[in-house]
């Protein structure tokens, strides 16, 4: 069996849609997980029509996902952090701080379309940060980066129900380490950002933390939990990510590139990382809604 999930913003899900499409799909019981929001039904194969399904709801501000249902409910969640976990990339935080900001956001964005190789982007946006005062990046946690919608309630219900959360990201263990302790992470793995006499020095430490190095933690954290690749989550955004996405049981490209989406079966771009616990079967009733500290 497969389960469809139907996921808009909160009050923006028609139910003659949902309805209607589980007619037309010769679905099961609708269950709603939370009205007006999201609603699940059971179907025995996906049907021809799921992608241009998919496609027509885009155009009504409704995501699909299609999986199977046995096994939805993960143990483990592996996130990227940057325009995942939070909505802005560091790096180009940083930069704006830096003065070259338009420079080091058009190679981001080439990188997480996959124009670009990340490793050798990486290395040329750092250079490009050298001499910057390594106060800044408290500054720029402080007043720049904010929280992603959803992803404290999703850290705080999957881990009410025993699932380990590892937060994996090409970016920087100086954003990672405080992201990760606001919302609840196990563990956090990023590159390090260099630095001299409290100066950025425009490089970073090798080895670079990048696409394999994400699979990489895929494989050594369920081999620690002792649990199967098919029970992790992974969500990101970037090209970067597609390595765990497509080999995490579940893979989300959440609000991600085209190139990305072009390449992963789930995908959400109406709602915001509570949309992975709808994907999982919770309904908003059993939400933990912690409270959140700042990230300084």
């Amino acid at each position: 069996m497969y389960t469809v999930t139907l996921i808009a913003r909160p009050g923006s899900l028609d139910p003659a849609l949902a309805e209607s499409l589980r007619n037309a799909w010769g679905g099961g019981d609708l269950v709603w997980l939370s009205p007006d929001e999201a609603a699940e039904f059971d179907i025995a194969s996906v049907p021809d029509t799921a992608e241009s399904s998919w496609s027509a709801l885009q155009d009504q501000g409704v995501d699909l996902a299609i999986q199977p249902s046995a096994g939805r409910r993960k143990k483990m969640l592996l996130a990227d952090m940057d325009s995942t976990m939070i909505q802005q990339e560091c790096i180009d935080e940083l930069a704006e701080v830096a003065g070259v900001g338009n420079q080091v956001k058009d190679i981001t964005a080439r990188a997480m379309n996959g124009e670009l190789d990340f490793e050798g982007a990486l290395i040329e946006r750092v250079g490009l940060l050298k001499e910057l005062p390594a106060s800044v990046i408290n500054e720029v946690l402080a007043d720049r980066i904010s929280l992603m919608p959803g992803g404290a309630t999703l850290l705080a219900t999957m881990k009410a129900h025993g699932a380990y959360a590892a937060l994996v990201s090409g970016g920087f263990t100086a954003f990672t380490a405080q992201v990760a302790a606001a919302l609840g992470f196990d563990e956090n793995r990023a590159n390090i950002l260099l630095s001299e006499n409290a100066v950025l020095t425009g490089d970073v430490a090798r080895p670079i933390l990048g696409r394999e190095a994400k699979v990489q933690a895929l494989e050594e954290i369920t081999k620690q939990l002792g649990i199967p690749e098919d029970a992790v989550m992974a969500v990101g955004d970037g090209a970067n990510d597609l390595g765990m996405l497509q080999r995490a049981g579940a893979g989300v490209a959440l609000h991600a590139k085209p190139s990305v989406q072009a390449q992963v079966q789930l995908r959400i771009n109406h709602g915001d990382l509570t949309a992975l616990l709808f994907l999982q079967g919770y309904s908003r009733d059993a939400f933990i809604e912690p409270e959140v500290p700042p990230l300084v």
